[in-house]
């Protein structure tokens, strides 16, 4: 079977992949198939289903033309520096154009790779699923993300704590160039491959830039709108590693991800982040971090040194500004508002505080804005009362009254893919009932519409989810 997948990161020298076939599975299954994305891509669906494509997608056949690969990146993993990481369970597949743009097509739990670290490179079910739904929600909710064409069973188990059924997903990106692959080049002080791989990224993703300061300059921006855009929907992507960080500005790996029940900025899910490192509240100081580890990577390409840690000091130290506006534009949405005013930012932060304090729930606080059950989100509801004769002042200059209600659902989403749900749609799954797992995707297909209102209830404490894992 070909598929019309291009080799471009194939084509780079050697040192930035090791090349290797799948490792074939025993029973391949195809269990959800993305054919909106699959046709988006020029892909068709119909293909992929047949035996032939379900081949492809366990990684039990190479698609003609192909030359699957798994790259080499570094990465500081809880701050600690891994001078060599790399796809250790993943498989590029090529690239495909669509819509003026490049993306890449990965297979992820295809088997070991020279990158494995004595790792099995396999998936479970459980991990398949969680991306699969968490990923394509992100998209709807408007957030850059990898995405999730397919998911397929490999009729094996996969042993982590106990036995589990073994999947593979199919991933879509704009590449998986991450922060960690240029430290990689840098820990090494090869230079040729950095000067290789910054043309390869500015090609790629922003094309407008002229060298690696430059770059730099886009990321910086990017990572600000991101994360800012992760902090308006209460997600916490738990292990931000730099290997986790893409300079495209994309959402990458959904490991111990979870977004936000009852609001605290000090949350933490990942049950790997014992001193709260990642947690929610944590995300735009990470990022900066993240970025600074880029900027020390690139400064070998920016000339004479001194000059070169000025600039990219700059550069990294544009960061706080950049999520401050779009962290600002996205709330003043998610409040109606369409002007701007110097009291935006209490109004903001003294909701927040205020829902930190009455436990209220993130996504349906803001939900029920401009609606009779917005104070009763909070535990004593009378607290609320204050801060919303506040915002309904400040709605004064905002234009007719009946405007208000389309705007706050147009930036505030009914459903999120709550953590409770999708393990008991993993738990259904590995019994072999797809059912729960099919209602949620569907549901997360329009986030802003209430389609589904038993979807959008908070978990009951016993349903509570506090601990998320890796799955590897």
């Amino acid at each position: 079977m070909k598929l019309p997948l291009q080799a471009q990161y194939a084509a780079l020298p050697d040192r930035f992949f090791a090349a290797q076939p799948p490792k074939p599975v025993a029973a391949p299954d195809l269990l959800f198939l993305n054919a909106p994305l699959a046709e988006s891509l020029g892909l068709d669906p119909a293909a992929l289903r047949s035996p032939e494509g379900i081949d492809i997608l366990a990684g039990n056949a190479v698609a003609e033309g192909t030359r699957p690969l798994a790259q080499v990146y570094s990465g500081h993993q809880f701050g600690n520096f891994s001078p060599q990481l790399g796809d250790g369970r993943a498989l590029l597949l090529g690239e495909v154009e669509a819509e003026g743009k490049t993306y890449d097509i990965q297979l992820k739990g295809s088997g070991p790779t020279p990158f494995s670290r004595n790792g099995d490179g396999r998936a479970g079910l459980g991990p398949v699923l969680r991306e699969y739904i968490m990923s394509e929600a992100m998209q709807a909710l408007g957030v850059p993300t990898t995405r999730a064409l397919a998911a397929v069973t490999t009729g094996e188990r996969v042993q982590r704590e106990t036995a589990l059924p073994g999947a593979i997903l199919t991933r879509v990106a704009r590449s998986h160039i991450r922060v960690g692959t240029f430290q990689f080049f840098a820990a090494r002080q090869d230079t040729e491959a950095l000067q290789i791989l910054t043309d390869f990224a500015i090609t790629r993703h922003y094309p407008e830039a002229t060298d690696a300061l430059d770059l730099l300059r886009a990321v910086v921006q990017a990572q600000a709108e991101l994360i800012a855009h992760w902090m308006t929907i209460g997600f916490v992507h738990g292990v931000m590693n730099t290997d986790n960080c893409a300079v495209s500005g994309e959402t990458i790996d959904y490991g111990p991800a979870a977004f936000l029940d009852t609001y605290h900025p000090n949350m933490v899910f990942s049950s790997i982040d014992r001193n709260g490192r990642y947690a929610f509240g944590q995300q735009p100081n990470i990022a900066a971090w993240n970025l600074a580890q880029l900027a020390t990577a690139l400064l070998p390409l920016m000339g004479e040194r001194e000059a070169a840690i000025e600039a990219a000091t700059e550069a990294v130290n544009g960061f706080g500004p950049a999520l401050e506006t779009a962290w600002l534009a996205r709330y003043r949405a998610k409040l109606g508002l369409t002007s701007q005013q110097e009291g935006d930012v209490d109004l903001i932060t003294s909701l927040l505080r205020m829902m930190a304090e009455g436990q209220a729930d993130f996504t349906n606080t803001f939900r029920a804005l401009g609606t009779a059950k917005a104070r009763d989100q909070f535990v004593i509801p009378t607290a609320f009362d204050a801060w919303n004769a506040k915002w309904q002042g400040r709605l004064a200059a905002e234009g007719p009254a009946e405007d208000l209600l389309p705007r706050l659902h147009a930036a505030n989403p009914a459903i999120i893919p709550r953590t409770h749900r999708i393990e008991q749609a993993i738990t259904a799954a590995t019994a072999g009932d797809l059912t729960p797992a099919k209602r949620l995707i569907i549901a997360l297909e329009t986030p802003f519409e209430a389609t589904d209102p038993d979807l959008a209830r908070p978990p009951s404490d016993e349903e509570r989810i506090t601990r998320t894992f890796c799955g590897t």
